[in-house]
């Protein structure tokens, strides 16, 4: 039915809004953090509130095909390859990683055989590879045995098919790194080779990859691919510059401050400061939060970084705090989010997104005993973890020593540099303008008829724009929050009652008129919209909506104040009408 409405809506030259193709998917997180482990749900006003599982967003929702070869997120509108199982033995381990130049081809080798019904294959962009991470997995760094039975990656195995490093041939546990399409602009490691951005879905982070050869090793660098198709909008950002320190992203339906803190701050301070700035009533919102990892990183701008663009990784649309890196030179900051990165040791630490240089103190394997140098080891853009809280100085077990006079902290493989104390930003969800359905700037039938004609879909990444009530649906439940948001858009004390065809709040015989003109228990007729006596937006004039008119008839008019109902000889004759309609038709 809803495709005929939309036929309907579109004969009628109805404009039509435009929607949401940025759908950011929730992290999955449900558990509570304190600065070492979990909680309790905090309060309002009290320590560790505003964090990321505090705010439920869109959960992640996916459809595995009937031959299992694809999975359909229904959140993104992306297809995925339900598996990186590249030479289809039935396993998945280092003889299905490939490196940087076999990663089209193997895109280009779907296509050819039209796997899973499709020939539209393309590798992943970070974006769209980030969509899948799952933050209830829990980074295994530093556990020492070979059984993966009991880990949990950062990936949803009960959609994908999902391995762990393969220590048989010699690769680490957290050797699980997905590639992307995207190539960092910049360079790491310093000696001038390509770097490609990937996700580990192992250890839950976003690193860029050096693609040449590995220390000690001759080969180039290889990765798991999984190909994707659908939605080519995805993890492409709408942002406007609303001209009172706010930016708003389109796509994603998320406002954020044009300005970050200023300064930087430790986990917990960070989330206060979020509720310091909600008391505030700051730029004129009160429900701003800290992004979660998803929601900030689809701010980043993998077009940038410093040593390129002299910028950070984010579009200058956005003012950023420019700082003095470890080594001196200007860079940008790491930003906090809500997000805890779970380890083996529990919540100690916290995801941040650099949208300066992702440093590391790096050591040469050779010779033995080589000084550390502070390298871009990950690229701007990249998604790393720090410690909540805590003191850097040479008690610290994040102490390397110095180097020319600068004390070193940092972590990991490559040095991941820690500093603590990093910077945040706003964000909140824009509230769904129920005026803008029908493409005007006012809330009238049109929206309506707007809304009729997406009845029944599943949203993203389609409609997002139409799903008032955001359950991912558009159906009656949208229409009732229409009712309520229109009214007061419009300066109603109530919401608009169904029955009212002309929506002028009174429910009277010009309504049961058109009601009546229509009107057909059967359901045959149509398909019919608001001003037509469809209440219900099935398509039919039929009893459920003469049962709301009646129930709702109003003809004084109807607002905060009760109105007394009408006399039964006006319903009788409203019936009648009703009626006389069925049996014209």
């Amino acid at each position: 039915m809803a495709a005929v409405v939309a036929t309907a809506i579109a004969a009628a030259g109805i404009p039509q809004a435009n929607a949401q193709t940025y759908s950011i998917v929730d992290t999955g997180q449900t558990t509570f953090y304190d600065n070492t482990g979990t909680i309790t749900a905090p309060t309002t006003g009290s320590a560790f509130y505003g964090q990321d599982a505090q705010y439920p967003g869109n959960q992640s929702s996916y459809t595995v095909a009937g031959d299992s070869l694809t999975v359909y997120d229904n959140n993104t509108g992306l297809t995925w390859q339900r598996s990186v199982d590249t030479d289809g033995d039935g396993d998945i381990d280092a003889a299905d990683k490939l490196p940087l130049t076999g990663l089209q081809s193997h895109a280009d080798s779907l296509n050819a055989q039209n796997y899973g019904g499709y020939s539209d294959w393309r590798m992943p962009t970070i974006k769209e590879q980030y969509s899948l991470i799952d933050f209830r997995g829990i980074d295994p760094s530093g556990y020492s045995g070979t059984d993966t039975s009991g880990l949990t990656p950062f990936i949803d195995t009960g959609a994908f098919d999902f391995a762990y490093g393969d220590t048989a041939a010699g690769e680490r546990i957290i050797d699980s790194q997905y590639a992307s399409s995207t190539l960092y602009v910049g360079n790491t490691g310093g000696d001038g080779g390509s770097t490609l951005f990937g996700v580990n879905f192992a250890d839950g982070r976003i690193k860029g990859y050096g693609t040449g050869p590995q220390p000690g090793q001759s080969e180039d660098k290889e990765f798991f691919v999984q190909c994707v198709r659908g939605n080519p909008s995805y993890g492409i950002n709408d942002l406007v510059d609303n001209g009172n320190q706010t930016i708003t992203d389109n796509a994603t339906g998320m406002m954020w401050s044009k300005a970050d803190s200023g300064s930087g701050m430790n986990w917990q301070e960070a989330l206060a400061w979020v509720q310091q700035k909600n008391d505030e009533n700051y730029l004129g919102h009160n429900d701003w939060r800290l992004p979660g990892a998803k929601e900030l990183q689809s701010i980043v701008d993998y077009s940038r970084a410093p040593s390129v663009t002299n910028s950070a990784a984010i579009d200058p649309v956005f003012d950023i705090t420019a700082i003095t890196d470890e080594g001196g030179k200007t860079d940008y900051p790491f930003f906090w989010t809500s997000t805890t990165h779970e380890n083996m040791q529990g919540g100690k630490f916290g995801v941040y997104l650099a949208f300066g240089e992702g440093p590391g103190w790096m050591q040469p394997p050779f010779p033995p005993g080589a000084p550390y140098t502070l390298t871009d080891v990950h690229g701007a853009g990249s998604q790393r973890s720090d410690p909540k809280s805590g003191v850097l100085d040479t008690s610290s077990r994040f102490y390397l020593g110095t180097s020319g006079g600068v004390e070193m902290y940092g972590n990991g493989p490559q040095g991941d540099v820690i500093r603590i104390d990093n910077y945040a930003r706003l964000v909140r969800t824009v509230v769904p303008n129920p005026c803008g359905l029908g493409g005007d700037a006012g809330c009238s039938r049109d929206d309506l008829d707007a809304l009729y004609a997406v009845f029944g879909t599943s949203v993203p990444p389609t409609d997002a724009l139409f799903d008032l009530n955001s359950d991912n649906v558009i159906d009656t439940a949208d229409l009732t929050e229409w009712l309520s948001l229109a009214a007061t858009e419009n300066g109603h004390g109530s919401p608009y009652l169904r029955g009212d065809t002309d929506l002028d709040r009174d429910v009277d015989l010009t309504d049961y008129n058109a009601l009546a003109t229509n009107f057909n228990p059967s359901g045959t007729y149509g398909p019919y919209l608001w001003q037509d006596g469809n209440f219900d937006g099935d398509g039919n004039v039929d009893l459920s909506d003469y049962n709301s008119m009646t129930s709702n008839f109003k003809p004084l008019g109807y607002g905060a104040a009760p109105v007394p109902e009408p006399s039964s000889i006006v319903l009788v004759i409203a019936g009648l009408l009703a009626a006389a309609g069925c049996w014209r038709h």
